[in-house]
């Protein structure tokens, strides 16, 4: 058996300024040919279960290409070609079956369904070929996507540390249907619902319920089930909740019981609504607490949404109340990483710190902030993530230094990338688990590495292009009317 093995993954803020061209994905590694097996072979990502799985029959194995880039804004024509153009090709020289590992928030400049696009180019090819697919659970499901592969599934964890076993799951459901075991039909739905992320969470409601009905679906028989809580921040079409299933040769059931989630979802769409809190009473409620750590979350400068990683807005916050014992991870601003190498370990060094960046899609301006401090550390950013997320992957944060103010050590970073792993800190010396206090620019991931730790969390409404204030963010090509932006009853 010959399989076709791929990964193409962004998660695209059509509201970010971060351009995501091709060295964004080389930035966060992108691999092709033998390459892609050196780099995902055992690790708990579902490339790595396609992988396992192809060694378990003893299929021959073609890896075009293991593309990711960290969230930003819309992916550049020329990298969206590069990796798609890669699939299709590999899928065209033949083969007996294809196992993509996708996001399903990708907007390209030459096309707002990024995933869509690209397996109706391989049916166009391969029309009868079996073709199984992994989404994020932030998956912006569309009908092209859905309508043109054998098996889709989605994440029922976020954070995401489910993503080797529904990869397991999924690719394990085309190889029985190769064998003639089963047949799998899939029946999909959506609801005008425009869900915020933060409150998406699967350890809190409403969305751990939601997952819930989604596994009872699968013990009722169904091959799989899965809620996609969808991308907000997507402003395409197709943006919001949605669910699909797999049954096996029973189109009515698959299509009925993703009534039924999407039915449950939309009953509970008051609860998918996050309510703010204003940022110096948040930091003051941080303040008053005794024993840490305490988690700051920066959710609205959030790279891991496509936030540009350097909004000092709550940063700027904290320092005004006089928090102390800070550990800040993680603030993007390579020409500060420039400054303090040069100035090296040791030395004292001011500097106007992050605000590099205009986000002119929500009317704000970079503005640094002027500190002053030691460089602590210097490091070349590259680590490997031992946390249930991501396991196994090597991490590349770019030449980085921290900045330690007295009160604050600051992680200072030359790539984006989100602390959803202890290794963000204890890689450059800092042990999260003896600070009062750990400042995280990240929404509900943070939970995977730092969730055991937290003795409080905070959730801390700043500003950036991950804000969780619709009335920011101006919404051009989404399907109207939809709530919570039009407000719906039925």
């Amino acid at each position: 058996m010959r399989l076709v093995i791929a990964m193409m993954k962004h998660e695209t803020n059509t509201f970010s300024p971060v351009r995501t061209d091709w060295q964004r994905f080389l930035d966060w590694g992108a691999y092709v040919g033998p390459e892609v097996q050196r780099a995902y072979q055992g690790t708990a990502m579902p490339i790595g279960a396609y992988l396992r799985l192809a060694r378990e029959i003893g299929a021959e194995v073609v890896t075009p290409v293991a593309a990711e880039a960290m969230p930003s804004g819309t992916v550049a024509g020329e990298a969206y070609a590069l990796m798609s153009d890669a699939i299709v090709a590999a899928v065209r020289q033949g083969c007996d079956a294809a196992l993509l590992d996708l996001h399903g928030a990708m907007v390209a400049e030459t096309t707002p369904d990024g995933e869509g696009s690209l397996l109706e180019r391989i049916r166009a090819v391969a029309p009868e070929l079996p073709i199984a697919v992994t989404c994020d659970l932030h998956a912006n499901l569309t009908d092209r996507m859905a309508q043109n592969c054998t098996a889709l599934i989605g994440y029922k964890t976020y954070p995401h540390v489910d993503m080797h076993e529904v990869g397991d799951q999924v690719g394990r459901i085309l190889l029985r249907a190769i064998k003639g075991e089963i047949r799998p039909v899939m029946g999909w739905a959506r609801r005008p619902l425009l869900a915020q992320t933060l409150r998406m969470g699967t350890d809190d409601e409403p969305m751990r319920g939601l997952i819930a009905e989604a596994r009872a679906e699968e013990r009722r028989g169904l091959l799989a089930a899965t809620v996609f809580g969808g991308f907000p921040l997507a402003d395409m079409a197709d943006a919001g909740m949605s669910a699909i299933c797999i049954a096996d040769g029973d189109p009515d059931a698959a299509q009925a019981a993703a009534e039924r989630l999407m039915a449950a979802a939309w009953e509970r769409r008051e609860d998918f609504l996050y309510h703010p809190e204003a940022l110096d009473e948040a930091v003051a409620r941080a303040k008053a607490m005794t024993e840490g750590p305490v988690l700051l979350l920066d959710h609205a400068d959030n790279v891991g949404s496509g936030g540009t990683q350097d909004v000092m807005t709550v940063l700027r916050e904290v320092l005004r109340q006089g928090l102390e014992d800070v550990a800040v991870a993680a603030v993007w601003d390579p020409a500060a990483v420039r400054q303090m190498a040069a100035a090296g370990v040791g030395t004292s060094v001011t500097l106007r710190l992050g605000g590099k960046t205009d986000m002119p899609s929500i009317g704000l301006a970079g503005e640094p902030l002027t500190l002053t401090g030691r460089v602590r550390t210097l490091s070349d950013g590259e680590w490997i993530v031992r946390g249930p997320m991501y396991t196994g992957v090597k991490v590349s944060m770019g030449p980085t230094a921290v900045l330690d103010t007295g009160a604050l050590q600051i992680v200072i970073v030359s790539r984006h990338h989100e602390p959803w792993d202890q290794g963000v800190f204890t890689s450059v010396g800092i042990d999260p688990r003896t600070k009062r206090y750990l400042l995280l620019k990240s929404r509900i991931h943070y939970r995977a590495g730092f969730g055991a730790l937290a003795r409080a969390t905070i959730t801390c409404d700043g500003e950036g292009v991950t804000t969780s204030d619709n009335r920011r963010l101006r919404f051009e090509r989404l399907h109207r009317p939809i709530f919570p932006l039009d407000r719906l009853n039925a």
